[in-house]
């Protein structure tokens, strides 16, 4: 039996960080260069989506900085971030 769905108060509160990456970035090799606990979400041409956790969001913007990743939007909402960077949400996957 699965346990209880916490409610959204109590889960961990997150940024979304839009970001210009290099038209050469591929998924694996922008997994590979960002810190531990950041997560990349999307990746479209040359813009990508990531999300890191509330705490480490003040810090967030010189550690991608450091990394050669520019910074373009940030929001507590993935969708206002989507946006403004015009990324489409990509299709559900469903499983069969």
């Amino acid at each position: 039996m699965a346990g209880k769905k916490l409610s959204k108060a109590k889960r961990g509160k997150r940024r979304w960080i839009g970001l210009e990456v290099p038209s050469t970035t591929t998924r694996d090799s922008l997994n590979e260069l960002l810190p531990k606990g950041y997560r990349l979400y999307d990746l479209v041409d040359e813009k990508a989506i990531i999300r890191v956790k509330l705490q480490d969001y003040p810090s967030s913007r010189e550690v991608l900085e450091k990394l050669g990743l520019k910074t373009n939007t940030s929001s507590g909402k993935i969708k206002l971030v989507r946006e403004r960077l015009g990324i489409q949400k990509p299709p559900r996957k469903r499983g069969s």
